[in-house]
């Protein structure tokens, strides 16, 4: 037998079955059940909970694959009961969603980066039903952190990240007209775009160094011409292929105001050293104006003049070190004619003139008073023994050499234990190899041969008279030992009969 109930029939039975109150959410349709169920087919509840538009929405993922539901396998996803259960009562939770385990990988929105540590409430606040309402996109959330204010749009993952805001993975080179090159590398953002603007930023160097032009404008705009990031003072200028006018030397170190005091580059000055350098000539202009003939750019005073081939005067020794003023009075430095010492050394000269004026004879260029070289040889006296190491000034008591007496006692005579007695010919005992070692021979050169006692007695003991000649002293005994002959001349003046020269004692009568 087949009942058949009739709608209010049916809708009063639906409320004698139905297993307890619904949510909040369904309360205006507890008592109409025909709007969620329909009675006796349970296949068609899930087609009307989708149906329903608030769950337009899920709907939509499941068929396109998309959202949470959209990645639930087919059973689940056809059957809402399986998670969202009601007639729980009206405070009951059929979303069912655990926030410490739900797997956000599920959804269109993966946790990375530093929105892992997030707490869900952040995102999904109050302003929104479902957790599904919640914004998907960076600037949904972030526009209050938008320190560009718009200006660059909404996408901002295309330089930002999740795992840092500050890290940006914007790539200056690919995504703008203006690779950064050199040190623009190392800046920070705010220093060409202040205030966080990003547009219209000028990509002109004096855009932003304009502060820091010492050329104060003179030289234009365009500093790329000289300068480059790399480094701001290494200049990428050629002077050499720009301007046919190489820096060499000093040069180099020239900051260029210096020689272009009139303004920017393309104003053409003088390549001539006279151009720059009239001032610093102190050869007042007398030597003409190229100055590249002596001087060089490494340094103004090492000049490429060669004296020896240019002025046929080779420079030596100690004046090598002179200046080129010590000898050339003049500025032109045309004063000197003649290359003779003499020109330059006539007011030092000590001889005043009488040794001539040929003072290389003598003198040499390592020093006025080092390694003289002088043949004394060939003068008068001839230097040997002692003599020869003697220094010039121990004989030469001033310069005036041709005047200096050449006899011994001259030097000597302080030196003469003779006090004179022995006359001035010193020569006749004495030699320049030593004072002390004579060539005085007694027994040859006179004819009283020393012999005995008289081989030790000293000169002045016999020799008591000045000598201003040769003179012949006594020969005889008498002569020297009168004074001694205590027979008071009884036996005459023959001493030698009795007594002999080894002692005056112990005579033998012969």
């Amino acid at each position: 037998m087949i009942f058949t109930l009739s709608p209010s029939h049916a809708g009063k039975l639906d409320l004698l079955l139905m297993p307890g109150p619904v949510i909040e959410g369904h309360a205006e349709f507890e008592e109409k059940c025909e709007s969620c169920h329909e009675t006796l087919k349970k296949a068609d509840q899930v087609e009307r909970c989708l149906a329903c538009h608030d769950h337009s929405d899920v709907a939509k993922d499941i068929e396109q694959g998309t959202g949470f539901h959209g990645r639930l396998d087919k059973e689940r996803a056809a059957n809402c009961k399986q998670c969202h259960t009601d007639h729980k009562g009206r405070d009951r939770d059929v979303v069912n969603l655990d926030t410490e385990d739900f797997d956000h990988s599920q959804t269109d929105f993966q946790l990375r980066g530093r929105h892992e540590q997030l707490a869900c409430q952040l995102c999904h606040t109050k302003e929104y039903k479902k957790y599904s309402q919640a914004p998907s996109l960076c600037f949904d959330c972030h526009e209050s952190d938008d320190a560009h204010r718009g200006e660059l749009g909404e996408e901002c993952d295309k330089c930002h990240n999740e795992k840092s805001w500050r890290k940006q993975d914007f790539d200056h080179d690919l995504d703008t007209d203006y690779p950064l090159t050199g040190k623009h590398r190392d800046l920070d953002c705010k220093l060409c775009h202040a205030d966080e603007h990003y547009k219209n930023t000028p990509k002109e160097c004096i855009g932003c160094h304009l502060i820091n032009d010492a050329h104060n404008g003179r030289y234009g705009q365009v500093c790329a011409k000289c300068h480059a990031t790399e480094d701001w003072k290494e200049l990428s200028f050629d002077h050499r292929a720009d301007t046919k006018f190489p820096l060499e030397g000093r040069h180099k170190d020239v900051p260029c105001d210096t020689c272009h005091t009139r303004g920017p580059f393309e104003k053409k000055i003088s390549k001539k050293c006279f151009a720059c350098h009239e001032k610093d000539d102190d050869h007042k202009g007398r030597n003409g104006e190229k100055c590249q003939d002596c001087h060089r750019p490494s340094s103004w005073t090492e000049t490429k003049f060669d004296h020896g081939k240019d002025a046929k005067f080779e420079l030596k020794g100690k004046h090598k070190k002179l200046s080129c003023h010590a000898c050339h009075r003049n500025a032109a430095m045309d004063d000197l004619k003649e290359a003779e010492c003499i020109t330059c050394h006539r007011a030092i000269d000590l001889h005043k003139g009488d040794l001539g004026e040929d003072c290389g004879y003598c003198h040499n260029e390592k020093g006025w008073t080092e390694k003289l070289f002088f043949e004394h040889d060939i003068t008068r006296f001839p230097l040997i023994g002692i003599h020869s190491v003697t220094a010039c000034e121990s004989c030469h008591l001033d310069a005036v050499y041709p005047q200096t007496a050449i006899e011994c006692l001259s030097c000597h005579e302080k030196d003469d234990t003779h006090e004179g007695k022995m006359g001035e010919l010193c020569g006749d005992c004495h030699n320049p190899n030593a004072w002390m070692l004579w060539t005085f021979n007694h027994d040859e050169q006179t004819e009283f041969p020393l012999d005995g006692k008289h081989g030790e007695v000293f000169c002045h003991a016999c020799h008591r008279a000045e000598l201003t000649e040769h003179k012949q002293s006594a020969n005889h005994c008498y002569g020297c030992h009168r004074g001694d002959d205590i027979h008071r001349g009884g036996f005459g003046r023959h001493c030698d009969r009795c007594h002999s020269t080894e002692t005056f004692e112990n005579p033998e009568i012969r």
